[in-house]
């Protein structure tokens, strides 16, 4: 499977922010890991989680 290299990857990762595309995302807390997991099982998310690092170890 060809899925492109780095140049393409930074070619569509430029167009993408001069055409503002984002990824809508969802900041959850380490504590909140098993909610997150159960949510995604449901089938209860929207956006993409991202774990809020700062929170690992807390």
């Amino acid at each position: 499977m060809n899925i492109g290299g780095i140049p393409q990857t930074q070619e569509m990762l430029d167009f993408a922010a001069q055409h503002g595309f984002a990824a809508q995302i969802e900041t959850i807390g380490a504590d909140e890991l098993n909610e997150a997991y159960d949510r995604v099982v449901a089938s209860d998310v929207r956006y993409r989680f991202v774990i809020d690092t700062a929170t690992i170890g807390a």
